[in-house]
């Protein structure tokens, strides 16, 4: 039986008066990768945002570990989850190892400097990401590939047991969408760590999910195993298209190999 450690209960969310999100129950399986797919403006970022407490909510609860989020301490839930949101901040003037190393904030006290640990989990978050290579370099001197990675390697450093990433593959080519998410999988299978992302693509979101949310206008639609969720009928729902659904040969996953608009649903 997989464990539960997060769960929204009946959250609603809203920008000024505007709800993007009333009343949804979502739970997140630890230990698995689990993708939000979605319409655009659906709320899938929201969601993220909201349990993870980078927004807030104005009504239900988010429980981690059975406590609501709003009762930890901030450094105390930075350390039981880090965030990657899809736009990050500057790092200009920052190189790598520098970048990285502002991930153990949560963990340092008073004047501290960085300790021993500090510098362990670093090197490890590094070598982790395959960044090592050129911790001296500048951030803005990197590719869209490499400096993904970076930023995936500053939230390891947080040494968290769960990781949200709001699309970490936008603005990436194939290969590099690949190794970032390839990457993902390693952490979850060597680390065991608990990934929760936002993504486009269908069949990325299938490939490499255990568990899969499907929200329709801030509302639940399907949940599930990839097989349970990438259905005909569930892609009718949320995208208002008519898809065809086949196995892919190489991973027994389910993916989309074709679809058209249904005319009149937009």
């Amino acid at each position: 039986m997989i464990a539960i450690r997060l769960q929204a209960q009946n959250i609603k969310v809203a920008y000024e008066k505007k709800i993007i999100i009333d009343g949804l129950s979502i739970h997140i399986p630890d230990g698995q990768i689990t993708t939000i797919i979605g319409s655009n403006g659906c709320g899938k970022s929201t969601l993220l945002k909201s349990m993870t407490r980078v927004i807030p909510y104005q009504g239900g609860q988010v429980l981690l570990d059975g406590e609501s989020i709003h009762k930890k301490l901030t450094k105390e839930l930075a350390k039981e989850l880090a965030i990657l949101p899809q736009t990050q901040d500057s790092a200009v003037g920052l190189t790598v190892e520098e970048l990285v190393s502002y991930g153990r904030y949560p963990h340092q006290s008073g004047l501290r400097g960085i300790s021993k640990e500090d510098k362990r989990i670093i090197e490890w978050a590094l070598k982790a990401t395959n960044t090592a290579d050129y911790r001296h370099l500048f951030v803005d001197e990197l590719s869209g590939g490499q400096r993904q990675r970076v930023w995936i390697a500053m939230a390891l450093a947080q040494n968290t047991g769960m990781i949200f990433l709001d699309e970490p593959t936008t603005y990436l080519d194939l290969a590099h969408q690949l190794e970032v998410l390839e990457l993902l999988q390693k952490l979850n299978a060597e680390e065991n760590r608990t990934i929760v992302m936002v993504l486009h693509d269908l069949n990325q979101a299938a490939r490499f999910s255990h568990y899969m949310i499907a929200l329709q206008r801030g509302e639940l639609v399907s949940a599930g195993t990839p097989e349970e969720v990438m259905t005909k009928e569930t892609l009718k729902a949320v995208f208002q298209i008519d898809a065809v659904i086949a196995k892919d040969p190489r991973t027994e996953k389910p993916i989309c190999i074709t679809y058209d608009l249904i005319k009149g649903e937009l």
